[in-house]
């Protein structure tokens, strides 16, 4: 029974964390209000500003485009991770 335990309780912790780390993505869809390529920063209609990552790479944001945003929380700023173009 031993033999059982520890390994049962190692899977239902991986699985846990596993499970923590993918609930910590959020999703976001709105308009683009603005987007400042060099300041890294994408500010949507509802007024939700994002910071970019350095690997970011534009896939031609314009203001009035509607996006999806996938972000994570980092502290007090909403970091993300892509943000795809909706057509």
């Amino acid at each position: 029974m031993r033999k059982l335990l520890a390994p049962a309780a190692i899977a239902i912790m991986l699985a846990a964390s596993g499970f923590a780390s993918a609930a910590a993505m959020q999703h976001a869809t709105g308009t683009v209000k603005t987007f400042d390529a060099k300041g890294m920063t994408l500010t949507l209609d509802d007024g939700s500003t994002y910071s970019l990552s350095k690997k970011f790479k534009d896939p031609g944001i314009k203001a009035g485009e509607k996006v999806t945003v996938n972000w994570e929380q980092s502290g007090s700023k909403k970091m993300a991770d892509e943000v795809k173009i909706m057509k």
